[in-house]
């Protein structure tokens, strides 16, 4: 079992969580800053179009619905990828490691270009959900664009991944720096036409996140053949595979992928309720979205960690170790969205005029931040305490509680507080709210069950032998 050292004093739960709070810290700050920057290139393109025109914005929220669902979903499917990687690492197994890079490289790469020829095809889907043609056309190109960079945006997460499972998460982050210095400058030269180039509005806001996701994925996978260790962890010596050598890897990821995509998906169709209710409530709700989004990437860097803190600890099968990774990094998100969701909360109206200058959408903005305030605690923890399931092997049961909190609740919820009671994009807010305060409290409950199983059949086993 591991050994934690316990201070003069100290007893060895104090000196457990101790150690869990710093290991967590450690390991989500550079995770929390590259899951921020994904947002902020979201946040970067939102700013430019924003101050370019409403109708732009408009244009790149309706692309962005579906490929936000794409990305979310293909990231879902190769999480396998960290929890793997970091069993593994507990295992004492590192050639494994690079065996798990090299098939997700190939599986990830694969999903990429599935999504890139689907984005080809979205105008119809666009109009289905009740967008007028002009909306339904102008997405659309602007979608194609963006699914470009569908194969590099998989790749990118494969290797992050890999690298945050080896707890490396340090070049995934410095990659996520250079990556939005790139976007903010092409956005500048393309929205606008800076410099004599074509002024593109939203669809140079489209070239501008293809250009970096394509620039992360080289990057990081430049870094990993280079890494100090790579002969270790068997980078450049591929062991080659068979389907059934990595069941488990894929398992994983087809549980995490489902419930992205059940979740995304449930936003997504949000977003076409917003674009039902016009041009202004969609804005609004976009850039509602857009900032929570970014807020809660670091609820993403946390549940990261904290998967792998509870991958670890599963993979050297120390049982009290990783329940109590698991509830640390709940209690400590929490403690995280509560002080973030104040400072939103103190700092609405500002937030909203750095948005737009639009004297008519600023009114609609304010209160949608206000109710993201209380959103944030219990987003972010419900996504804390689903890594932690999946860090400890549980895929199947997360995903039905995604689908039961966020297609059964959220979206009928939605479009009744929205539509029906005429709340617009602050009733969609609220149906957010309610859906993930379900979504924590099952996947809490899910957490606690399989925790006193595990008790349990630890004590049968100690008892037999």
């Amino acid at each position: 079992m591991y050994q934690v050292p316990i201070r003069p004093g100290e007893s060895w739960m104090r000196a457990r969580v101790r150690r869990h709070v710093h290991e967590l810290l450690r390991l989500a700050l550079p995770v929390i800053i590259a899951r921020a920057g994904l947002i902020l290139m979201a946040l970067v393109d939102t700013l430019f179009v924003g101050r370019y025109g409403s109708t732009d914005l408009a244009h790149l929220s309706i692309a962005n619905a579906p490929i936000g669902s794409m990305i979310g979903t293909g990231t879902g499917l190769i999480i396998g990828t960290l929890v793997m990687t970091a069993n593994a690492l507990g295992r004492n197994a590192p050639a494994e490691c690079g065996a798990v890079w090299h098939r997700a490289l190939i599986y990830g790469g694969g999903i990429g270009v599935v999504l890139m020829i689907l984005c080809h095809f979205l105008e119809p889907l666009f109009a289905l959900t009740g967008q007028t043609p002009e909306m339904s056309r102008a997405g659309a190109e602007i979608a194609i664009i963006l699914g470009w960079g569908m194969p590099a945006a998989l790749v990118y997460s494969v290797t992050a991944f890999f690298l945050e499972g080896l707890k490396r998460p340090m070049p995934g982050m410095i990659a996520m720096i250079v990556a939005n210095l790139l976007n903010a400058l092409v956005n500048w030269l393309l929205v606008f036409g800076t410099w004599g180039f074509p002024e593109l509005g939203a669809e140079g806001a489209a070239w501008a996140s293809t250009a970096s996701r394509i620039f992360l994925a080289t990057a990081l996978v430049i870094y990993v053949w280079l890494m100090p260790g790579h002969a270790a962890f068997g980078i450049r010596r591929w062991r080659g595979w068979r389907w059934r050598d990595w069941a488990k890897q894929r398992q994983l990821g087809y549980g995490g992928g489902a419930s992205i995509f059940i979740e995304s998906g449930a936003f997504a169709a949000l977003t076409f309720f917003a674009g039902i209710l016009g041009t202004l409530p969609l804005a609004a709700f976009s850039i509602g979205l857009n900032l929570i989004a970014l807020v809660f990437m670091v609820a993403l860097g946390l549940g990261s960690a904290t998967a792998v803190r509870v991958g670890v600890a599963h993979g050297r099968r120390d049982l009290k170790d990783m329940v109590l990774a698991g509830w640390v990094g709940l209690g400590v998100n929490s403690a995280v969205m509560v002080l973030l969701g104040a400072m939103l909360w103190v700092w609405a109206a500002p937030i909203a005029e750095s948005y737009t200058t639009d004297p008519a959408l600023i009114p609609l903005v304010v209160p949608v931040i206000l109710v993201s305030t209380f959103i944030l605690i219990v987003d972010g923890g419900q996504v804390v305490v689903a890594n932690a399931l999946r860090g400890r092997g549980d895929a199947v049961v997360p995903t039905f509680l995604h689908t039961v909190s966020y297609v059964v609740i959220m979206a009928p919820l939605g479009w009744f507080l929205g539509i029906h009671l005429g709340r617009g994009a602050v009733g969609l807010f609220e149906a957010i709210l309610i859906a993930s305060v379900v979504s924590v409290g099952l996947l809490a409950g899910r957490f606690h069950l399989l925790a006193r199983g595990d008790a349990r059949a630890s004590a049968a086993a100690g008892a037999t032998a």
